[in-house]
């Protein structure tokens, strides 16, 4: 079988793909409610859970995925990271790239400061996150100063984030269409990478999760709902 013939690779699993879509949409829509202001920010909250929860699930999903799910198959060193810089996207590998990896090491390091930070935030009107009303107004002022702080970071991640994916289409490499159907054309890959695992039992396993990690998103919810607030 020729390459132009050849079955395309499946590099990302239907669990990962739907995390990238719902992580984007729970953020942007988190983002603009706190735009809006008004009444949209009594969404603001829940949604900062749910981004929370998402988070939860991809760290996990990082070590029980699919191959390159898997931390370990795109988080490299410095002297990785280097090479790829040097040769760029010539080196057409399956999964995230080893600069790739990083990028998204730390976009999940800032959402999660700034979901974490949100649980115990308050803009001293009328909306607090769910943990507010445990803790002194003089740590609720920290968290909330550092929330407000870390958006900017949010925004500048965001920002590279979607200049990458422009600046690889120009060069022909397209990362969007892979995570909408899970796969990338053999002939775009360098030889020898096989493809992902994406059963039954994987998905079953995600479910698991998901449930689970809902059920904590609806407990954290309800606490927020049932606590007074510390102003």
């Amino acid at each position: 079988m020729s390459e132009s013939t050849a079955s395309p690779v499946k590099v990302w699993d239907l669990p990962t793909r739907l995390f990238h879509w719902s992580f984007a949409l729970v953020v942007m829509a988190a983002v603009i409610t706190v735009k809006v202001g008004g009444t949209w920010m009594d969404w603001h909250p829940p949604l900062g859970i749910m981004a929370l929860m998402l988070l939860l699930f991809r760290l996990i999903w990082g070590f029980t995925g699919s191959r390159y799910a898997r931390f370990s198959s795109f988080v490299r060193g410095p002297q990785a990271v280097w090479a790829y810089v040097r040769h760029g996207v010539s080196v057409n590998q399956a999964g995230h790239s080893p600069l790739g990896g990083w990028s998204v090491l730390a976009l999940l390091l800032v959402v999660g400061l700034q979901a974490t930070t949100g649980l115990f935030a308050t803009d001293d009107i009328l909306t607090a996150g769910p943990l507010n009303g445990f803790v002194s107004s003089e740590t609720a002022s920290i968290m909330t100063s550092i929330h407000k702080w870390n958006e900017n970071v949010l925004f500048g991640l965001v920002g590279l984030h979607l200049a990458a994916i422009a600046f690889y289409a120009v060069r022909g490499k397209q990362l969007v269409p892979p995570m909408l159907t899970g796969n990338v054309k053999a002939v775009e890959l360098a030889p020898n990478n096989p493809s992902a695992r994406d059963d039954i039992g994987l998905k079953a396993w995600a479910l698991v999760l998901i449930l689970g990690l809902s059920y904590l998103g609806w407990w954290l919810y309800g606490l927020g709902m049932s606590t007074p607030m510390s102003f």
